[in-house]
Order: C-alpha cells, then structure tokens, then sequence
C-alpha cells in the first residue's frame, strides 16, 4: 500500500471509528511523516484527500481538525450579489443555483444590496477591494466562483474559477444577424459606464463587421444612456443605422421607448437586437430579437463548478463559458425579408 494511503487510512480510521472527534485537532504532517517515514509532501496529500471528503478543516496557524457531523454532510455556500433586483439575469442565477441537486443538503446563504444602481456599484465595489487587500477569502481557503464576469479588467484574469456566457460569441450573432438580415451600416450602443462584458460584446460586434466587410469609416460603437433623446438623435445623423446592437435587453428596451418617441418605425427603419432575454423582452412594443443566455444554466454551472473546486483545489482557475443562441422576434425584421424577398428590406427615409 502506498504511504499516503497508509496515512489516509489510519486518519480516516480514527474519525471513522469517533477515536477522533469533532474539533480533534490531528497530528502536525510532521509527527505524521515520523510516524509513517514518510514525506511531508505524502502526508499532505493524505490530508488533503480527506479534506476534500468533507471530513477534516485547515485552520491557518491552528492545524487541521475534524469536522462535525454536520460539516462533514452538509455545507453553507453564501452568495453575494449587490445589483439582485438590479439586474435582471441574476434573479434566475441564483433560482438556478437554488434548485440544483448540487446544493443539497447544503444550505445556501443570499446576500443582496438595496441601495440605488449607483450605491449598490460603489458597495460591491468597495466589498471586492477589501477583500482582494486583505486576502480574508484567501487565508480562510473559502474558494470563489465568479458568476458573469471577472472583477479585473481585461486582459488581467483573478484566481478564481469564472461561470458565465462567452460575451464576444453573443456581440459576434447578434451582428452577423443583423447583417444577414441585409442591414450593412450597423451600431452598438452601451451605457457608459457597463460591467467589462460589454467590452467583450463590443470586440464581437466589431469582428462580425470585419468579417462579412461591413466595417465601417468612424466607429460604431456609442456609449451613452438609450433614453437620451439627443444623444440617439445624434447617433442616427452620424451613422444612419439600419440595425443597432444592444449592449443588452434593458438598453434595446430603452432605445425603443425613444426611437418610437423620435417617430421612427421599427423595423422598417431600424432593426434592433438586444442580448439577455430578459423575461420581458417578448413583451415589448415591438417583440424583441435577442441572445439567450441560460441564466438558470449558469446557476447549476457554478454549484457544480464550486464544488468540485472543493473536491480538487488544486486545479488551475477556469472560465466555464455556457452557449449562447439567438431568439428571432419583430424587432429584427426577419418578417419583412421574408414578406418581400428582398435581401435588404430596409429604406432610411
């Protein structure tokens, strides 16, 4: 029998047997190795076999001790979420991870802020930098995944394991419908200060343009608030857009709101696509073309992805990227090409 399942057995043995007892401290990997003649590399890892059973914790400075019966069956995942009611995709997120067969019988602790956008951005914010500065999550060894996008900016990656959608892959279809529709001036339009998956959503937009030849002279790529009159007034007389990408639902919903206000049809002048599908995007005055993404799917993904970041803490960190696909409504303007047989079925009056 191998040293390190020799240790692992007379240690199991003992919590097995209750020779050792909740809260038991076990002995140091030093005592162990003279024990065993083994390494402390060999006891380490015996250790570490048991504490991805559940059954043992490292308590820095303290040593490894034995967990409850309690601990070792069940554990306490928290969830912190400052935008939940903010933002619409992480209310099924969370509905997903809740509903996973994973989480039991764990329990589930939800964390929320009620403040404004504004406040709860500076909260979140503010919670991340304390806990990136004091390492807290780190020296207790309580593992992080990541729901929808990293907290450092691109091409700067954290440690810890990311689950969310691949945001280049959604810009990337919702331009090339729209250029397959027969729109070839496009834009994207983002609020100003969006999370870094807009960023991503943009570079996707942009490559579809280069790849079927439609790159434009100036940039398409506004920022800015869609329920800003002159701002989209302004946006339409530099590009004259025939089809404009949303950097989500909530911005499509709003750009339509003053686009109808400016007097301009949709789609027969422009056709939008907005990413998400947000509950009511089927809802809207003109029903809404949209990127699903499987919010409740990124749930489960992320309860999965914890726990076997428990079970193998040594794997490198991961982005775990569900698909993405495409959800046809009016807003797209797919009937009028199909009504007319005419591959560009738009004219800018």
């Amino acid at each position: 029998m191998a040293k390190h399942r020799r240790v692992f057995e007379y240690l199991h043995g003992g919590i097995e047997s209750g020779a050792l007892k909740p809260g038991d401290r076990l002995p140091s990997e030093a005592e162990l190795g003279r024990l065993f003649d083994a390494s402390r590399i060999t006891v380490a890892k015996a250790v570490l076999d048991l504490q991805r059973m559940g059954l043992v914790t490292r308590r820095p400075g303290a040593g490894t001790h034995v967990l409850s019966q309690q601990r070792a069956t069940g554990r306490t995942f928290g969830l912190l979420i400052p935008e939940l009611g903010l933002t619409e995709i992480f209310e099924p997120i969370c509905h997903g991870m809740a509903r996973t067969g994973f989480a039991k019988p764990d329990a589930l602790l939800w964390g929320s802020a009620s403040a404004s956008a504004g406040e709860s951005a500076r909260e979140a914010e503010q919670m991340a930098q304390s806990f990136i500065a004091q390492k807290a999550l780190d020296r207790a060894q309580i593992p992080i995944v990541l729901l929808d996008r990293c907290y450092m900016p691109f091409p700067e990656r954290s440690d810890h394991d990311l689950v969310g959608i691949d945001n280049r892959r959604a810009g990337y279809m919702a331009a090339a419908h729209l250029l397959g529709m027969g729109a070839r001036r496009l834009a994207f339009l983002g609020e100003p200060a969006a999370a870094n998956t807009v960023d991503a959503r943009i570079a996707g937009f942009h490559e579809a343009m280069r790849m079927h030849g439609a790159a434009p002279e100036r940039d398409p790529a506004w920022r800015g608030s869609a329920q800003d009159e002159v701002l989209v007034r302004g946006m339409l007389e530099a590009l004259r857009p025939e089809g404009i990408v949303c950097a989500n639902d909530l911005t499509a919903a709003q750009l339509m709101q003053t686009l109808l206000g400016l007097g301009v049809r949709i789609p027969e002048q422009v056709r939008i696509v907005g990413i998400d599908d947000v509950k009511y995007a089927s809802l809207l005055p003109v029903p809404l073309t949209t990127i699903h993404q499987d919010c409740a799917g990124i749930g489960v993904a992320a309860m999965a992805a914890m726990l076997e970041r428990l079970e193998h803490p040594e794997l490198p960190a991961r982005d775990i990227l569900l698909p993405v696909r495409l959800v046809v409504r009016r807003s797209c303007g797919a009937q009028l090409k199909s009504r007319s047989g005419d591959e560009r079925g738009l004219a800018w009056e």
